[in-house]
């Protein structure tokens, strides 16, 4: 259920320089990204290896989630959430988006493992089942948007 509670320095110094790339190559992608908004004809017209684009930012989107999960464990819905309330906040243009994105899902992290080690202390609850609390209504609301 994902736990921030064995976690420390050490993780982070591993974890840390495949992350920093992972993002600085993120930050390089923000033009192929937001072509990909586009359907495939009008972003291949205008240069863009399609195909290939999504299999990078793939391997580079499955890179940034591998370190995320081999620190806190499954920490599920964070992905989904903090992504569409950014883009409410800023708009869809993936160079104003990919920041806040990145601080927002930390912070969400962060702030759901202050309050599983405290809602019932001395026990910790998981901080995936917190962010599930939170991810699992936001999902369904989405769904329903969808299908109605």
């Amino acid at each position: 259920m994902g736990s921030l509670s064995g976690s420390g320095w050490r993780e982070v110094r591993i974890v840390a320089l495949p992350a920093l790339a992972g993002i600085m190559l993120s930050l390089l992608s923000v033009r192929a990204l937001d072509l990909l908004l586009l359907d495939d004809d009008s972003a291949g017209g205008v240069g863009l290896g399609v195909r290939r684009t999504r299999v990078l930012v793939s391997c580079l989107a499955a890179l940034l989630a591998a370190g995320a999960v081999s620190v806190a464990g499954l920490v599920g819905f964070v992905g989904l959430v903090v992504p569409n309330w950014v883009r409410i906040l800023v708009g869809p243009e993936h160079a104003r988006s990919l920041v806040p994105c990145v601080l927002g899902g930390a912070t969400l992290v962060v702030v759901a493992d202050a309050a599983a080690r405290t809602i019932a202390a001395p026990l910790e609850l998981p901080v995936g089942a917190l962010l599930a609390l939170i991810g699992g209504p936001y999902f369904l609301i989405i769904l329903w948007r969808k299908v109605a």
